[in-house]
């Protein structure tokens, strides 16, 4: 396969082979088609006797031989205007001798599938390399070369065949997804692009010779479905078709694609090619890959195809997953009868091929289901039409013709009122919806690509298919161009003739649409039965006789009329339209029926309650005779039962034309019906509940309304108030923590809970003291942010789950120095100590306490977590100063496993010697990588800086020099900026923002808290809660060698400070820089005057008391939020004022105009590096940034000991304006730079190392 994600190294290189052409395209004469002949019987039988086998990853062999730009380029492309390291398609053109010896090497490991170098070789990949000319070109070149290498197989070995598969990969873009998070309903390529695109590579593979098509690493359906719409209509125009094999991504742990479909649902997106194979590919390692797998293996009626990774990438973008750990995992899943072709993706290698071959060989094949003749559409999640199923609910309400309101909202373009009328129909419980654009006032193809667009980036509506609704053929075409998942079109018919019914109905197949029917014909709209009966039965035997078309994909709807219209000629309508229901079920073998069920009662609009009931007591009736679907308001449909006899009696009257006064007979009792649509209330029906279950209900929801009274209601049924803690409230509380450990709860909830239960508690206190009783806690923990640290959110969040499930926490706060942890711990009698940090100097700090730990003799559990902390630090740097167990805890859902199994008297040991075993191996890793190997000396990296060519740059001068201060800086103006997503990971909530709030995982507990966050936020802004404050410098500045030498401001030009900076050590080619903030200065000899800026905001002044008030009224979750609030408008506020800085203060930008994401992907001119941060690693220089810039009484804001700034949600560092500054982590440095930082800086340098000890790469002497 041709996926190239994986790297490795290979000294032999052989010599370049290039073309002698000229760099545009090749000449059609140099490339005649020489298609194959079609081999799916062959490999038809080949998969029913024994699993074949796929190759391994292009890319990883391509990386193995370290090539050159030149390698790249060749003599053809010698002179292109950009850069081509990294077009690996291209190497077909100027490296065949090794794309060819990949393919030979992977087939005599053991592939009968070798697929073509083409995964980027199409016109939109390519445009990165202005080398769209050229798609043709590469995949016809790509399959030729497989194709030689399959002959020279054949030549050694007559008794093989290889197989040439040709590889079409998804392409740079997403037809299904928006790149730019503030505009859902915006694409940047569309379904035509897609189609073309593909076309153009398709014809070059198959030209080329290719024996199969494969459409891999799918992770966006709609691409896909572009892709085989190309080769659908291809298939038509040269007449024959060839082998189709079809691969998805399931990106992570969701079990989803990232445009969000199961596996259930992508297979039904993609079935109608009718795939020689269909499966799963890429993103995950061999162990993750199964459930999916599985998934598609119990439904898909064709051979299943595996070709995971060999792992996740690891740190250094490799994988890990060796031939025997991947051989034994996929030896398994063949035995198990999962899978027909096997082969591997990422970081696969010939010997991961023979190792996998060597596994599956001796077990049988899997065998085919039998074909479903069901009907099954899909959004992201499969709609199956069966017995389980039952009715179908389509909703009515997004249609301009049906609906006033909706009409009016796209009419004013107030599009996301009108997707809100689609999400309230799938809440209402419609499980598809219909969608109409058919307005004369309205550019129906515009209106219904931009609904169906928005639709599709709301997961709560796109889940359940769409029905794409338009008397206009184009209209419905560009619907189904919007859709991945797959739809049903409303409609087509025989009104035109029997051509055009064919030809929609074989367009709709190129979508894998299925389609409603219309009884109506050349001579008009069936309205009677016997018309519905012959209409539908000409229909049908046009469709499945003549276009081809699925049976179980045709969805009659026999024309359903209004009645009780006091016109004679209609009072049967509802009774022949039931009738033929039943009659098409019958004679017109798996089709289904519809029908709009509004129309039935048109006559009297004004009055839902009679609406509603005729409609129930129509699909009553209609249902049993056979009604598969209708398109209904699934809000307002009255229950049968509910309705008032009188009323049902008279409705049914009507419905079936039981008496001739019917109609009359029903207007009497019009007016007197009431609507069973009744507005929504809170259910409270949970009060009703017995005390303890009350209690449950709330713990387990957070409601603190009833908590106090529910409370006491149970401390008078238990003897001693201990017992309510012990009894109802922990049985609740153990609830919580199972929904929490199965992952059907989220942080944000359990915190919530948790509120309930202090409230609870404190409620309980006084008669606790009165009866002499504590609650009996699970175990005793110490908590502590370690000294020089400020950052407590994290350690909260752990802390509160820990309460949740019984243990008692003491919390000592922020900045607290090892001798009053091990204090408190001996003076408690702790069964554990937790440390927590944030910055880098924390992790020197937590290596002392686990020394003092040890001096002072003692032997409890030692746990590690923090943003910065990680296993490795923690098992190299921590655990070696303390014998007994040190443990790393990654976040708050693990804490709670870890402490139970610790203190646990039969699982401690196992726990304990399983972890030390893990960090003996993690040492012995460590201790056999030699940091310093890829490390170049000091005065080597210094002749490799960025190179400007300051002659040609004039410096932007700032609009003042010194400092401006900004007092109370309004909130309002600066909420805008704030980038949620690392607000959602403080609450260890995963995702990207604004996605993470449709997740299907954490989706509700996202929307929760940004709902719990945005109403602080109200009261933060309008109340004042916080004070942001700020201040901003600019001075002459010239760089001198690695330091920036700053000037003072009074004209003299005085030396006043150095900053210092370090430089990137690694080695690396003479093209790319060894980089150096300094870099981005004018040099002192320059000549040239330039210019650097200072920052130092805050945003948390208040934050703490407030916080402690939240703290003492038994409410973490508010405090917790307030603290994770305030560190979003600090960091909001440096964004906000770095932006004023380019556009006015600077004004090196000022017609910069850029949305929030781009100011959050860094899309301007410009940096603001900070100290501490891992292009300016060394903490201690915020000292000098700070007196530069008096920040202590410019904003309020001071330094620790260890250089964490106060209040805690500050944010401070430089200002650089060149354009050409970029951020970069400085990596591994060696003694040679230390040493001579150390010199600049006046500084020891056993205290320098221990500053730098993140970035040191040798190990310093003690």
């Amino acid at each position: 396969m041709t996926c190239s994600h994986a790297a490795g190294h290979n000294e032999n290189t052989s010599p370049v082979v290039s073309l002698n052409l000229d760099a545009g395209p090749a000449s059609p004469e140099s490339m005649p088609p020489a298609p194959s002949t079609d081999c799916t019987d062959q490999l038809i039988k080949i998969m029913n006797e024994k699993i074949m086998m796929l190759d391994g990853a292009m890319g990883t062999m391509i990386q193995e031989h370290e090539l050159s730009e030149d390698d790249f380029r060749g003599t053809r492309f010698a002179d292109w205007s950009q850069d081509l390291k990294g077009n690996n398609d291209l190497l077909t053109l100027t490296r065949p001798d090794i794309i060819r010896d990949i393919h030979l090497a992977f087939a005599r490991s053991g592939s009968d599938i070798v697929s073509t170098n083409t995964f980027n070789a199409n016109k939109i990949s390519q445009a990165d390399y202005g080398m769209e000319a050229l798609a043709y070109e590469l995949n016809y070149r790509a399959a030729e070369l497989v194709r030689e290498a399959a002959d020279q197989i054949a030549s050694e070995d007559p008794s093989r065949r290889i197989f040439v598969a040709g590889a079409l990969g998804p392409t740079n873009r997403t037809a299904s997804l928006s790149p730019d998070v503030n505009d859902p309903g915006f694409r940047n390529v569309t379904f035509d692009d897609l189609v073309e695109t593909y076309d153009e590579a398709l014809r070059g593979l198959i030209d080329g010779g290719a024996d199969l098509i494969m459409v891999e690493t799918i992770f966006d359906t709609l691409n896909a479905k572009a892709a085989i719409y190309a080769i659908m209509r291809f298939f038509d125009e040269v007449g024959r078709r060839w082998p189709v094999m079809i691969s998805g991504t399931i990106t992570d742990a969701s079990g989803r694609t990232l445009s969000g479909q199961t596996p259930e649902a992508f297979w039904h997106s993609i079935r109608h090619i009718k795939p020689l194979a269909v499966g799963f590919n890429c993103a995950l390692g061999v162990e993750d890959m199964r459930p999916h797998i599985q998934a598609v293996s119990d439904i898909a009626d064709t051979f299943i195809s595996v070709y995971p990774n060999a792992g996740l990438p690891n740190a250094f973008g490799g994988y890990d997953d060796t031939p025997e750990h991947m051989a034994t995992h996929l030896g398994d899943f063949a035995k198990s009868g999962l899978v027909n072709i096997v082969g591997g993706c990422c970081g696969t290698t010939p010997s991961h091929i023979q190792a996998i071959r060597d596994a599956v060989i001796p077990h049988k094949p899997r065998n085919i289901p039998e074909p479903s003749t069901a009907l099954t559409l899909s959004g992201l999640e499969p709609l199956n039409f069966n017995d389980v199923t039952g009715f179908v609910n389509v909703g009515e309400r997004t249609n301009v013709a049906g609906s006033i309101k909706f009409a009016k909202l796209v009419r004013e373009g107030a599009y996301p009122e009108a997707v809100e009328i689609a999400r309230q129909q799938v809440i209402n419980g419609a499980q598809i919806v219909d969608v109409n654009m058919d307005d004369a006032m309205l550019d129906g193809v515009e209106a219904m690509r931009t609904f169906l667009f928005l639709v599709s980036s709301e997961p709560d509506i796109a889940r359940v298919p769409m029905m794409v609704d338009s008397s206009k053929w184009e209209i419905v075409i560009e619907g189904l161009k919007c859709l991945q998942g797959r739809s049903i079109v409303n409609s087509i018919s025989l009104k035109e003739g029997e051509e055009e019914l064919i030809t929609h109905a074989r367009e709709a197949m190129r979508f894998g649409a299925g389609v409603v029917v219309m009884a109506f014909d050349e001579d008009g709209q069936a309205d009677s039965y016997d018309r519905m009966i012959e209409i539908c039965t000409k229909t049908y035997k046009v469709l499945t006789q003549k276009a081809g078309f699925p049976p179980e994909d045709i969805v009659f709807d026999p024309n359903i009329f209004p009645i009780a219209t006091g016109i004679k000629e209609h009072d049967n309508f509802s009774k022949d339209y039931i009738a033929a229901v039943e009659t098409i079920k019958k004679e017109m073998p798996l089709t289904h029926t519809s029908g709009g069920l509004s129309n039935m009662s048109f006559s009297f609009r004004g009055n839902n309650a009679v609406r509603e009931a005729m409609h129930s007591v129509f699909l009553f009736h209609a249902i049993k005779a056979g009604l598969d679907m209708a398109i209904v308001n699934a809000g307002q449909l009255a229950v049968y039962e509910d309705i008032p006899k009188d009323l049902r009696d008279r409705v049914e009257d009507v419905v079936l034309n039981r008496r001739e006064d019917a109609a009359e007979r029903l207007l009497e009792v019009a007016d007197q019906a009431v609507s069973g649509a009744k507005a929504q209330k809170e259910d409270l029906s949970w009060r009703e509940k017995p005390v303890a279950s009350r209690l449950e209900h709330a713990l387990v929801r957070g409601i603190t309304d009833y908590i106090v009274e529910d409370t006491e209601e149970a401390r008078q049924q238990f003897a001693r108030p201990l017992e309510v803690i012990e009894g109802p409230l922990m049985d609740g509380m153990n609830v919580v923590g199972d929904l929490f450990g199965s992952g059907k709860m989220f942080l944000p909830q359990v915190v919530k809970s948790a509120r309930v239960m202090k409230q609870a508690v404190a409620y309980l206190q006084p008669y606790l003291e009165a009866d002499k009783s504590s609650t009996e806690k699970k175990g005793k923990i110490v908590m502590a942010t370690v000294k020089g640290d400020v950052h407590d959110i994290g350690k909260n969040i752990v802390g509160v789950v820990l309460q949740c499930n019984g243990y008692e926490v003491i919390d000592l706060g922020v900045m607290v120095p090892y001798g009053k942890i091990i204090e408190t711990a001996k003076r408690e009698n702790a069964n554990i100590i937790g440390l927590s940090g944030l910055i880098t100097p924390s992790l020197e700090e937590m290596c002392t306490v686990a020394r003092e730990m040890t001096r002072a003799g003692m032997d409890v559990p030692l746990l590690i977590g923090g943003a910065t902390t990680s296993k490795a630090h923690t098992a190299v740097k921590v655990a070696p100063n303390y014998e007994h167990p040190v443990i790393h805890v990654l976040d708050a859902s693990r804490s709670v496993g870890v402490a139970s199994k610790l203190l646990s008297s039969t699982r401690s040991d196992d726990l304990v010697k399983e972890i030390a075993a893990e960090y003996d191996a993690i040492r012995d890793k460590h201790a056999g990588k030699d940091g310093m190997r890829n490390i170049v000396s000091i005065d080597d990296a210094r002749q490799n800086t960025v190179g400007i060519d300051w002659s040609n740059y004039t410096p932007p001068t700032p609009t003042f020099t010194g400092l401006k201060t900004f007092e109370s800086y309004d909130l309002a103006d600066i909420v805008d900026r704030i980038d949620w997503t690392p607000f959602f990971r403080t609450w260890d909530l995963a995702g990207t923002y604004p996605r993470i709030m449709d997740d299907d995982v954490v989706g509700e507990a996202a929307r929760s808290l940004k709902a719990d966050a945005d109403a602080m936020l109200e009261k933060i802004i309008s109340e004042k809660w916080l004070t942001a404050r700020a201040v901003i410098g600019f001075w002459p500045a010239n760089s001198n060698g690695d330091d920036v030498q700053i000037y003072g401001t009074d004209g003299k030009n005085a030396h006043i400070a150095d900053v210092h900076f370090l430089r990137q050590q690694m080695s690396k080619s003479s093209k790319r820089a060894n980089m150096c903030l300094a870099d981005f200065v004018a040099p002192a000899d320059s000549g040239v005057t330039d210019w650097i800026g200072g920052f130092a905001v805050t945003a948390g002044i208040g934050a703490e008391e407030r916080a402690k008030a939240f703290e003492d009224a038994n409410d973490d979750y508010s405090s917790i939020m307030l603290k994770a609030l305030a560190d979003r408008f600090a960091e909001a506020f440096a964004e906000h004022m770095h932006e004023r800085v380019r556009k006015e203060f600077w004004g090196y930008a000022a017609e910069e105009s850029l949305e929030n994401a781009q100011l959050i992907a860094e899309a301007y001119d410009g940096i603001r590096p900070a100290p501490g941060y891992p292009a300016c690693p060394d903490h201690t220089e915020k000292r000098t940034l700070f007196e530069l810039l008096n920040a202590e009484d410019n904003a309020g804001m001071a330094l620790t000991e260890s250089f964490a700034m106060t209040p805690a949600a500050s944010v401070s560092g430089y200002y650089f304006a060149h354009p050409e500054s970029a951020y970069f982590g400085i990596g591994r440095i060696g003694p040679d730079q230390v040493a001579d930082y150390a010199e600049r800086k006046g500084m020891d340098l056993q205290e320098t190392e221990r500053w730098l000890a993140p970035n040191l790469g040798y190990t310093p002497e003690i």
